[in-house]
């Protein structure tokens, strides 16, 4: 079955352009063919860290949208991952509803993933609440827990909207924290997670003996929480 990976949760900020860069890492380690979009037209991360695998989508056109679909369809093997920039849920919503891209999707056997990147405070789960008003369980949907922009999630924890999100079968993994050293300089060379993780040219990476094993370990227990719900 083809999958569209929506990586979202319209905040500004919690890390959603990271797990899009985590994920692809890791359909390119694990060898499984995918295709990226990025929605981001000002500095969106996979047209810059993954180039070879993305092209752009223009979140406001609906035939820009359209091609998600397509390409899922053309070919089935191929996992479509789209990482989508900040308030972007409104055009997005209306895309799906207006062109039945939900139905369409269970007819023609392509699952739609929405992976929902949070921080620590209550803005991601009052956005959340807003996503399961809106779709309660038509949607396969992924919490993601950034422990990159926080690590005390007692808001979510305490709220109705965890208890709501176990009762309707999303799933909910933590995404852990790395080194904000490491991540920096990670980001200034533009480096990909791999070449993090593996390159020993520090002229290439910027980072340390020590330092690219703290990404290998960061990488590692990453990859673990994917695992924990497929990709």
């Amino acid at each position: 079955m083809a999958t569209i990976h929506l990586i979202g949760g319209e905040k500004g900020g919690v890390g959603k352009s990271l797990v899009a860069r985590v994920v692809a890492q890791y359909l390119i380690d694990h060898q499984l063919p995918f295709l990226g979009f990025d929605s981001d037209r000002s500095h969106g991360a996979l047209l810059r860290f993954y180039a070879d695998f993305a092209s752009p989508v223009v979140i406001d056109q609906f035939e820009s949208l359209d091609a998600i679909v397509e390409a899922a369809a053309e070919q089935p093997e191929r996992r479509i991952l789209v990482d989508l920039a900040a308030q972007t849920h409104q055009p997005l919503v209306r895309w799906i509803e207006e062109s039945g891209v939900l139905e369409l999707a269970r007819e023609v056997g392509i699952r739609i993933r929405y992976w929902h990147v949070m921080d620590a405070g209550k803005d991601s789960v009052d956005l959340l609440k807003k996503l399961y008003d809106r779709f309660d369980d038509q949607l396969d949907v992924v919490l993601v827990l950034n422990e990159l922009r926080g690590d005390d999630f007692g808001i979510f924890e305490a709220s109705g909207e965890k208890a709501r999100a176990v009762a309707i079968g999303s799933r909910i993994i933590h995404f852990p924290k790395l080194h904000e050293a490491a991540m920096t300089r990670i980001d200034a060379r533009s480096t990909s997670f791999w070449a993090a993780a593996n390159s020993g040219d520090k002229e290439l990476t910027g980072l340390g003996l020590l330092e690219r094993s703290r990404v290998k370990v960061w990488l590692a227990k990453a990859y673990q929480a994917l695992d924990a719900v497929g990709v």
